[in-house]
This record gives structure tokens, C-alpha cells and sequence, in this order.
């Protein structure tokens, strides 16, 4: 276990996914916690996780931890619903530090249904993991639960070829549309950057949902737990990829990061 014990309330929140996608939950966690420093870690060499193996994506995940933990992070968001669903538990069986993890919005969505018909769109690693199977079959004896692997979506992200996503959300929306469902869930922390697009396909009265709220409030709870909210009202967030550098600070211009952020393009 490589922890640091010198943490305080000005230690930054560590963030890591597969890539880009995360940064969807990063926003949500900066705009309800501005005060707080960030580090977010792209692993976008590896990506996409939901076509990789359990084992594959628990060693990319502590991989991740440990490098978030040099850099003296006092708790991590596993801002990927695949690293959350297949490798949350052994993270926080090997280390003392709280860990927020990100899963499909299902609960919410069973709440908010009128039809009792729930899709859910993510990748092969989300929709086969235990965790996944678990929380959906809470639902399934008053819901149906039709699940649609979002097949090539994460690799046209991380390319930053969104339009090119279209097509294929044609094909993935359609039967979703079809068995007449309400509530989309996107399983998948790249897919809030297609809402646009998911929108313009999907009639109006069916409500899109993620989980990127949910994720930062949840941030700001165990944070207050611990007494480790920081009331400094000057924040630093530093970006790590060992991907495309240009492509993260296109992204990071989409959802207005603050000016004071500072990028590196490896690690």
C-alpha cells in the first residue's frame, strides 16, 4: 500500500478513466467543488477498458491509484463506469483512501420511468461485470432493462471524432426507441459528450440520463466525512495523459476549464 498519511484538506482529489470521458465527471465535481484541486489522469493508451479483460482492467486501475497516490491525492474518483464496476472493490480492499466509483444511473432511472422500460447504453466490461448484473437485477422483477453495448463509441472519442459517432447511435438508439423505452442510461463516462447527438435521434419525451451529478455530489458528501473539504478559495487542476495532449486540451475547451489549469502529456 503506498498511501501517503500527510493528506490534508488542500491535497487534491485524484481522477482517473480510460481516457477523455472522464473529464465529463470532472466538470460536474468542479462546478460543485471549485475550491478543490484536481488531478486527472487520461490513461488514453489503453483505452478503451470495456474491451479488455477483468484482470487487465483491475491492473490498469492500480496502476492508476499508485501514481495518483505519489502525487498525494486524499481520495480518487474512478471516474470510469468499467474500472468502477470491475475493479472498485479490490481497490478498496488494498488501500485506505475513499474512493468514489461511477456505475450506471439505473436506480434513478427505475425512479423516473413511466413506461417501466429502461435503456442503458455501455460498454461490453459495464453491461458483463458483477456489479452491473447486480444492481440491474434489483429493477428487473418491475422494469425491463434493455441493454445496448455501445460498440467503436469510446475509440471515435478518444479520436475526437464525434460526428462519426452518429451512425452508430442511429443503430444503437433504434431498438431502444422501438421496445418503447423512456429513460436512456448512458453507462459510459465518454457518452455525455454525444448528449447533443443523442438528442437529435431520440424523440423528445425520452429523458437522457448519467451519472456525472450523482458522482459529484457524492464527491462532496465523503469529502465532509472525512473533514477534508477545502475552504481555500484558489484551486489548481493539472491534466496527465499518455495520449494525444492537443486532443485533451480540445476537450477541456468544450467544457470551459478554468484558465489556471496546467497540462503535462506524459506519464
Amino acid at each position: 500500500m503506498n498511501y501517503n498519511k500527510n493528506i490534508s484538506a488542500e491535497s487534491p482529489i485524484g481522477v482517473f478513466d480510460s481516457g477523455l470521458g472522464g473529464l465529463s465527471i470532472w466538470k460536474e465535481i468542479n462546478q460543485l467543488l471549485p475550491n478543490e484541486n484536481t488531478i486527472y489522469l487520461a490513461d488514453s493508451k489503453n483505452a478503451p477498458y470495456g474491451e479488455k479483460s477483468k484482470q487487465e482492467i483491475i491492473d490498469f486501475s492500480i496502476k492508476n491509484t499508485e501514481y495518483l497516490l505519489n502525487k498525494g491525492c486524499k481520495m480518487i474518483v474512478v471516474a470510469c463506469n468499467t474500472a468502477t464496476t470491475n475493479a472498485i472493490k479490490v481497490l478498496r480492499k488494498n488501500y485506505s483512501i475513499p474512493f468514489i466509483g461511477i456505475e450506471p444511473a439505473i436506480k434513478p432511472a427505475a425512479l423516473q420511468t413511466k413506461t417501466n422500460k429502461i435503456g442503458v447504453l455501455a460498454t461490453k466490461g459495464t453491461l458483463s461485470s458483477e456489479l452491473f448484473i447486480s444492481t440491474s437485477e434489483q429493477f428487473r422483477a418491475s422494469k425491463d432493462i434493455i441493454e445496448v453495448e455501445g460498440k467503436g463509441l469510446v475509440s471515435l472519442i478518444e479520436a475526437g471524432e464525434i460526428e462519426a459517432t452518429k451512425p452508430l447511435l442511429e443503430e444503437f438508439l433504434k431498438p431502444l426507441i422501438n421496445e418503447g423505452v423512456d429513460c436512456v442510461v448512458l453507462g459510459c463516462s465518454h457518452y455525455p459528450f454525444l448528449i447533443p447527438i443523442i438528442q437529435s435521434i431520440l424523440p423528445q419525451e425520452i429523458k437522457i440520463i448519467d451519472s456525472g451529478e450523482a458522482v459529484a455530489k457524492q464527491t462532496k458528501n465523503i469529502l465532509e466525512q472525512n473533514q477534508l473539504l477545502n475552504s481555500i478559495a484558489s484551486s489548481k487542476n493539472v491534466f496527465y495523459t499518455n495520449g494525444n495532449l492537443s486532443l485533451m486540451k480540445r476537450f477541456l475547451n468544450q467544457i470551459n476549464i478554468n484558465s489556471d489549469a496546467v497540462f503535462y502529456e506524459h506519464f
